[in-house]
């Protein structure tokens, strides 16, 4: 085998929807204010009795189901998630518990809101590298959980849910070179720290550096994938924030791909951005079987890493 490529994805978000007017309620805000900023309209907020593994095996069930895979097919799995509060059983086992997955090895990333690309970039080097033959590839965060219900600056952004790839060997690589790294000494921009954990950030900063530094990585992450942004179907960015999301892929260049606005109604999910909005766009049928579409996240540490796909 050359590569590997995602056989299929599957996506799951908890039932409540909190609406903009429900969160005038709880901090001093507006509909109209939340959406000149964010350009969030609506969020999905997990109950205290929906742990993340049960929303990340949600997802993963329907990627299993969508590549017509049983759970005994899956050895390796792979959760990037930065709201596991207990430190063990990890993520990662506790899905495939859940799912019945026997045997597999099981592992957590915790690059926040980059940590499916992240993922996604693990499985496929353990493919290529013999060390696994599929993968399952899950993106989950109940962001509600750490979040400040008094900030109205933070609360307003965040959303629950999962995303999930099964990613297997290929004679055609569907996975694109990565293109990852970090500024570390950028890290407090964004954090999740505190007994208990909350989320904080520097909104300004952050949206600095993604709107300036982050286009010309993300043309390179096109470049090592031998395309031109002009060639892409599709974009999926860290669904951030509508004022990052729209100025970052202007300014990659990706003239006639879709772009993902899935931030619109999910909110910000970190981890679970990614795979949540690309599984939205193939379901919706934005994308096609085979099309390019690039994957890029970015956030806490400050973290980012990029690949393009095929899609399944």
């Amino acid at each position: 085998m050359n590569g590997s490529r995602i056989a299929a994805v599957g996506h799951y978000q908890p039932a409540k929807v909190l609406t903009n007017e429900d969160l005038a309620g709880l901090v001093d805000t507006s509909d109209e204010w939340i959406r000149s900023r964010v350009g969030i309209r609506t969020r999905h907020i997990a109950g205290p009795d929906e742990p993340v593994d049960e929303l990340a095996a949600h997802a993963a069930a329907k990627a299993l189901a969508a590549a017509g895979l049983s759970p005994a097919d899956i050895d390796l799995v792979l959760v990037a998630t930065s709201t596991a509060i207990d430190r063990s059983p990890n993520m990662a086992a506790r899905v495939a518990n859940r799912l019945g997955i026997p045997q597999a090895a099981t592992m957590d990333l915790n690059v926040v809101c980059a940590g499916f690309t992240h993922a996604l970039a693990t499985a496929d080097h353990a493919v290529r590298a013999g060390g696994a033959s599929r993968v399952l590839v899950i993106g989950a965060d109940k962001m509600s959980e750490v979040a400040d219900w008094s900030d109205r600056t933070t609360c307003v952004l965040v959303g629950d849910g999962a995303g999930a790839a099964v990613v297997e060997a290929a004679d055609e690589p569907g996975i694109g070179p990565v293109l990852w790294g970090s500024v570390p000494e950028m890290g407090n921009a964004v954090r999740i720290e505190g007994t208990p954990p909350r989320f904080a950030q520097e909104g300004q900063s952050v949206y600095r550096w993604a709107t300036t530094q982050l286009p010309p990585i993300a043309r390179r992450a096109c470049e090592r994938a031998g395309l031109e942004p002009a060639d892409l179907a599709g974009v999926v960015l860290h669904q951030a924030n509508l004022r990052i999301i729209e100025p970052l892929a202007e300014k990659i260049g990706a003239v006639n791909a879709v772009v993902a606005r899935d931030v619109t109604e999910s909110g910000n999910t970190s981890a679970a951005s990614i795979p949540l909005a690309f599984s939205k766009l193939i379901e919706q049928g934005a994308v096609a079987t085979g099309d390019p579409v690039l994957l890029f996240g970015f956030g806490g540490n400050l973290s980012y890493a990029g690949q393009v796909v095929r899609c399944p």
